[in-house]
């Protein structure tokens, strides 16, 4: 089969799978100091979302700092976001990965469907499950956004006071990423062609005709793929990271539909940032990654307390499960510092 995919206005099919390259990765890490199980809540649009609760095997009679961990935009939670939340688990904090509405496990129609405000929400909904937790402390919630959930977790703190730390790694503002791509090497007239195709595809849809899909991760590499496409092709298209939920089409993962994504365009996690102070805010990036001026951007705009923290030699996918880069050491100390 193929997936008709459009990237900044071209058509283009792919079919092909990729190869695993490790290198340390350890994206389905599994530990025997944690338990986990399935759990579900209901998000303020009475949609059902779908997480995996993570808690220390020896637990006390006492409760608990929580911490809720969103994945990469595109991604479900088994990748990424539950290798960080068994790893914080294992330091003693009750830790809950999410899948985003319309992705993974969580309700949402149609699939794939970008919407930052129920993004968003969905984290204020973890906040609401976990807080009425007998084990959990509802005054020591913090959250963790890796990629563009880094941005989403931003705009639910800006206007959810209960999320207390806020950390994001390797954050896409995926607002500016729509708007004006890195480095802002998207002109005006190229956006005005997406928000034109977009829009009359909703005629096509909307009478009943084919669903398109745009960006997300490539299905297969040529001699013309860019680093950056062949960074992301190495985790979501190869053993290394590939995992495609019930229902889904392997070639279908990543990929947004084309009509809900220039929603992107208005979404602006940035603006009103300061509202979260004094709430901590931990930015982590690799000092190689691709992706680094958005979280270079956000520390510039939000108020103390905050910290923009460098992992050496890491790229902007190196922090979704290269375990020997990702600096849980620090992501413990901010934690227990402000949770506990």
């Amino acid at each position: 089969m193929v997936i008709a995919i459009t990237i900044f206005g071209i058509i283009l099919s792919f079919n092909a799978r990729g190869q695993d390259m490790l290198n340390d990765a350890n994206n389905f890490y599994q530990s025997n100091l944690v338990t986990v199980q399935k759990v579900t809540f209901k998000n303020q649009y009475n949609m059902q979302v779908v997480g995996n609760l993570f808690m220390p095997k020896e637990m006390g009679e006492t409760t608990y700092p929580a911490i809720i961990v969103g994945h990469p935009m595109g991604a479900v939670k088994e990748q990424s976001a539950n290798l960080y939340a068994s790893k914080m688990a294992e330091q003693g904090f009750v830790t809950l990965a999410i899948d985003l509405s319309f992705w993974g496990e969580s309700e949402g129609t149609p699939r794939n469907l970008v919407s930052p405000d129920i993004y968003a929400e969905d984290f204020s909904a973890a906040v609401d499950f976990l807080g009425t937790r007998p084990f959990v402390n509802k005054e020591r919630i913090g959250v963790i956004g890796i990629c563009g959930s880094g941005s989403f977790a931003i705009s639910a703190a800006k206007i959810d006071s209960r999320l207390k730390a806020i950390a994001t790694v390797s954050m896409y503002d995926m607002g500016a990423a729509n708007r004006q791509a890195l480095r802002h090497t998207l002109t005006l007239e190229q956006r005005k062609q997406i928000i034109e195709q977009a829009s009359e595809q909703r005629y096509v849809e909307f009478n009943g005709g084919e669903t398109k899909y745009t960006s997300g991760t490539v299905n297969q590499l040529t001699d013309q793929s860019t680093p950056i496409e062949r960074e992301f092709y190495d985790f979501y298209r190869t053993p290394r990271g590939e995992f495609t939920p019930k229902g889904q089409l392997p070639m279908l993962t990543t990929h947004p539909t084309l009509t809900s994504n220039v929603k992107f365009m208005n979404f602006y996690p940035f603006n009103d940032i300061e509202m979260i102070s004094p709430r901590p805010l931990l930015f982590i990036t690799g000092d190689k990654a691709h992706s680094k001026e958005f979280s270079e951007d956000a520390y510039q705009r939000a108020v103390e307390p905050k910290e923009l923290y460098y992992v050496k030699g890491a790229g902007h996918v190196d922090l979704y499960d290269r375990v020997d880069l990702i600096p849980f050491d620090k992501l413990t100390d901010f934690f227990n510092k402000y949770l506990k």
